[in-house]
Order: C-alpha cells, then sequence, then structure tokens
C-alpha cells in the first residue's frame, strides 16, 4: 500500500544492482520545533477554514504536544479531532493556504542540525525521506522545502468535490511507519541495515528498529527510556535557523546553474576585451612601476 503514499519529492536515480542507502526523518519536534499541521491554523483561520475556538484548541494541542510530546491515547483523540474539523475543506484551498505562508511559518522553526544531517545524508549519497503523521498537503510542501527525495504522509479522503470527506485513507503512524519503511526498501533496494532514522517519539520505535542506525532526537520520556535499553545514541537538537541564515553554501545554485553562470560571465568579460581593443588607440610599450619600486616590461594579473 505504501507506495501509493510515497511520494516521490525528487528521486535521485542509482542502479538497483548496488545497494542503496537512506535516512528517514520523522517530522514534528525532530526536523521541525513544532507540529506542522498545528502550526498552520492561524492560517487556516484566516482563510475561514476554521473559527476562532478550534484556532485557540489547535494552540493548546500545539502546547501540550511541545510540553511533553503526545502518546498513543493523545495522538487518536488528536487524529479524531483533526479528521472532523478537516470535513468539507477544498483541498486546492488547503494548498494554497500551505503553499502562500509555508516560507514564513515553517522556515523559521527548523532545526539547524537537522539540517546539517540532510545535507551529510545527501552528500554520502542517500536518499532523505520524511516519514510523517502529519497530513500530505502539508508535509510534502515541507519535504520540497527541505530537500527530501521521498515523503510518506497521512492521507485524507478526497470526494469528487475535491473537499476532504472526513475519512483516513492511510494513517502514517506506530507500525505503519516501519511497514512504509520497509516497503520503500524492498522497492528502492534499500539496505535497511545501512539506513539510518530519526524521531522523538516512541511511538516511532518500531521505524527506528527496522534500521541499523536509529537515532532518538529530543526524546520523549518513554522513547529516551528505550534508547538507553537499546543502547541507540540520543541526539539534542535545539537551534532553529531560518534556513537562508545558514551557511552559505545553501544560498548557492545548483552546478548546472553555477556552471551556466560562469561561461556566460566568461563570455561577456571576452567581448569586453575585444570591444575594449578595438577601441584602444596604438600606444608605444612603456615601463611598468611596481609598489615595491622595481620596472617591469609585463604586467601579470
Amino acid at each position: 500500500m505504501v507506495g501509493a503514499y510515497a511520494h516521490p519529492v525528487e528521486n535521485h536515480s542509482v542502479p538497483h544492482s548496488t545497494p542503496r542507502t537512506a535516512a528517514f526523518f520523522d517530522l514534528d519536534k525532530t526536523v521541525i520545533a513544532k507540529s506542522s499541521t498545528l502550526t498552520f491554523s492561524k492560517s487556516f483561520y484566516q482563510g475561514g477554514l476554521i473559527n476562532r475556538r478550534a484556532v485557540l484548541r489547535t494552540a493548546y494541542a500545539q502546547f501540550v504536544f511541545l510540553a511533553g510530546g503526545a502518546d498513543h491515547d493523545q495522538m487518536e483523540r488528536m487524529r479524531e479531532y483533526l479528521s472532523s474539523l478537516c470535513r468539507g475543506w477544498d483541498v486546492a484551498q488547503v494548498r494554497e493556504i500551505v503553499a502562500e505562508t509555508l516560507h514564513d511559518l515553517i522556515d523559521p522553526i527548523i532545526y539547524d542540525e537537522a539540517a546539517s544531517l540532510i545535507e551529510e545524508h545527501h552528500a554520502a549519497g542517500r536518499d532523505v525521506v520524511i516519514v510523517s503523521t502529519s497530513g500530505a498537503e502539508v508535509v510534502e510542501p515541507i519535504g520540497e522545502l527541505l530537500g527530501a527525495d521521498r515523503v510518506v504522509a497521512t492521507r485524507m479522503v478526497v470526494g469528487e468535490d475535491g473537499r476532504f470527506t472526513g475519512e483516513v485513507e492511510y494513517y502514517a503512524y506506530g507500525p505503519t511507519k516501519a511497514e512504509a519503511v520497509q516497503e520503500l526498501a524492498a522497492s528502492e533496494g534499500y539496505d535497511l541495515d545501512r539506513c539510518y532514522a530519526y524521531s522523538d517519539s516512541a511511538t516511532d520505535v518500531p521505524m527506528l528498529a527496522a534500521v541499523g542506525h536509529p537515532f532518538a532526537v529530543n526524546p520523549d520520556r518513554a522513547l529516551r527510556r528505550e534508547a538507553v535499553a537499546r543502547g541507540w545514541p540520543v541526539l539534542s537538537f535545539n537551534r532553529p535557523v531560518p534556513l537562508k541564515q545558514r551557511l552559505p553554501a545553501l544560498s548557492m545554485p545548483s552546478r548546472p546553474v553555477l556552471a551556466a553562470m560562469a561561461a556566460a560571465g566568461a563570455a561577456m568579460a571576452t567581448a569586453t576585451l575585444v570591444w575594449y581593443a578595438s577601441r584602444r588607440k596604438p600606444t608605444k610599450p612603456r615601463l611598468l612601476i611596481g609598489r615595491s619600486g622595481r620596472t617591469a616590461r609585463n604586467a601579470r594579473v
């Protein structure tokens, strides 16, 4: 089933004869500092999708989530609430709101440590896969912002009128995340023993246990106990930094763009020199005096 829900953001094709590897990231409180879905509540209110009471309720849910995470029962209640809340929403409008506010809301809360890890995994030739319980309409644009290769996220049923019915088509949660990882490994040729996974929640223990290199990131109490018992490394991410304020390399154009820019610059420089040479009148050679006081007949740059 997961094949239909693993959205390819930017798939780097590698021959399947060569064992491939991937890094699987939970999203909320692992890559970003808040709940991705609840972060958009104010934008949904301004767009007329929810009322003020719903905004206050989601703000409280965000507080509970940030204070200590959410256990299984809390996650189930949140799922039921959000499913009923989004019933009747126009999917196109939701995507438009997310697209318009994505950089303002999500960019500032991306953990610098997580962004660096994503870069390191890509540099090592690994795919980066975001595996999140939040809805695909929110997670997929965030995945593109982060440069992820694939996204696995919860999907709601959409009616023929283009609106959410309130029913869940695919729920990326708990053991389902581990199944998604295993099915992706089978379809993409990932060697799970050499793969990595990161999460903050004990509900993701099955996903973490599915790979050879699991990491607990900002773990809740239950995951911390599990990590200690299993000998899993524990990471602390605490520096949310906008991507544009990170290392200069992050804002550099891609290699093809840099090559094109260099070629264009060289062509422009050549044309300028030719024009300048054609405009100059022949003159007699003259001595050039350097700053050291010595003379030379040729000057090199």
